[in-house]
């Protein structure tokens, strides 16, 4: 589809083999940061981790940063690197955020400590001081 009248001669190839591999990110000298997704709301915390070193997480969790008793939740993976959270009733920023490392890296955890304030705005990037 690259080459003007060849876009049929490809259609009509069928089925292609492709073959893909992982490669770890490197980032020296940068730190995690989270850019909160537009949709974000009092029930609801979506975010893209950006700038992670190494080949991929295998989990995120969100912990309400002015109640140190308060559990980590979980969060799954909604798309490529976001992950997103249902927030229970009266679960407020400050967030902290643990991330568990994959792959070559598989159970390192970082904490991102009051990375996202109280005061966050959805669609705004907030870097952490942490990384891999």
């Amino acid at each position: 589809m690259a080459t003007s009248g060849e876009a049929d001669q490809l259609r009509n190839v069928g089925i292609e083999q492709i073959q893909y591999r992982r490669v770890e990110c490197n980032f020296p000298g940068v730190s995690v940061a989270f850019r909160v997704d537009p949709g974000s709301n009092a029930n609801y915390f979506a975010t893209a981790v950006e700038y992670e070193d190494g080949d991929g997480l295998a989990g995120v969790e969100l912990k309400q940063a002015a109640d140190s008793g308060s559990a980590w939740l979980p969060m799954q993976q909604s798309w490529g690197a976001v992950w997103k959270v249902d927030l229970p009733s009266n679960y407020k920023p400050p967030f902290s955020i643990r991330l568990t490392a994959g792959g070559n890296n598989s159970g390192k955890t970082v904490v991102a400590n009051k990375v996202i304030p109280a005061n966050y705005n959805p669609g705004q990037t907030y870097r952490s001081l942490v990384n891999f």
